[in-house]
């Protein structure tokens, strides 16, 4: 158990980030032992294919099963609230080397080539480490990140309100059954990790994950603000699928196929996993997506390499109507 000390000035400093990195990071352990994190398959049947054009065995040897140390400079305490990939990974690049040598001595075991390479030379490799994870995100959870994105600020909403309400003690004893604060004291049950710290005046930065399985995961000692992570609820549900709309009236005006599509994209979604969803071709969802797009339907923003498409408000009240119509 990790027995943190906090003062007044922690808990003034108290706060919430959201990190794509760090749930890349995660990511690569449900990757590695996918049955561990049942709540998990459905995405990871989804994207291990995906990996298969993607080299990233620099990252895979950071991130080991089972885990008994992450390495911090690979997943720094945000900056700011809800940093971006790119600023999080221009913080990794930044990491001084004395930094990534003291994170790499905590892996057990013998290094890799790779991650020798990178123990005796970090400037000259942090950069291909930052390209790299960035081809792992944008493979695997680009795609997903919007409705991971919407879940985690719930998450920062729901923690906030309760802290408006309870305090920042009411909010500690409510974030996880293995935390607790008691008389200063923030008591945090890890499996491996054990000891005491205070924060002295360094705060507390909470970060909810989607990946990070069942217990928390923490970093007192590092440069930058303390950091606490822990599981956001009912991540299972980032994977589950509406039923499918029984009336089918907007089948008729618009064709099945582009009424199932408009029924996919109640989350933003990528043409890769609509196809999938679909049981189309990439081509074939593309040109209903167009037809769509020109129809005023549907509307697309970019994300890492994937262009994500959503329903527009029109498509909303055509959507809704379809169904109250079925009713």
């Amino acid at each position: 158990m990790m027995l943190v000390g906090l003062d007044a000035r922690d808990l003034a400093m108290t706060r919430f980030a959201v990190s794509p990195l760090w749930e890349a990071v995660a990511s690569v352990r449900i990757i590695k032992r996918p049955h561990q994190f049942p709540e998990h398959l459905a995405w990871h049947r989804r994207v291990r294919p995906r990996l298969a054009e993607v080299d990233w065995q620099l990252f895979t040897d950071l991130v080991q099963m089972p885990t008994p140390a992450i390495p911090t400079f690979i997943c720094p305490p945000p900056t700011t609230s809800q940093p971006t990939l790119d600023i999080e990974l221009a913080t990794l690049v930044a990491t001084p080397p004395e930094a990534v040598r003291a994170s790499l001595d905590t892996l057990p075991g013998p290094r890799s080539s790779a991650l020798a390479a990178l123990y005796a030379d970090p400037p000259t490799h942090l950069a291909g480490l930052a390209e790299v994870i960035r081809a792992y995100t944008d493979a695997v959870i680009a795609p997903y990140w919007p409705r991971m994105r919407t879940l985690l600020e719930r998450e920062v909403l729901l923690g906030a309100q309760r802290m408006a309400t309870d305090g920042v003690h009411g909010l500690l004893n409510q974030l996880d059954p293995f935390v607790r604060l008691e008389a200063g004291t923030l008591k945090v049950e890890h499996v491996v990790v054990a000891g005491s710290v205070r924060l002295d005046g360094r705060g507390l930065l909470l970060v909810p994950s989607v990946f990070i399985g069942r217990r928390v995961w923490s970093n007192f000692g590092s440069p930058g603000q303390p950091v606490l992570r822990f599981p956001a609820r009912a991540v299972a549900t980032l994977w589950e699928r509406d039923p499918a709309p029984s009336g089918r009236g907007l089948a008729r005006v618009l064709g099945r196929t582009r009424a199932a599509l408009l029924h996919e994209l109640a989350v933003p979604t990528s043409t890769v996993e609509l196809a999938e969803r679909c049981g189309l071709t990439p081509g074939t969802v593309s040109q209903h997506l167009g037809a769509l797009r020109e129809a005023g339907l549907v509307g697309a923003h970019r994300v890492g390499r994937f262009v994500l498409y959503a329903r527009t408000t029109a498509a909303e009240a055509l959507v809704a109507a379809g169904g109250a119509a079925a009713t």
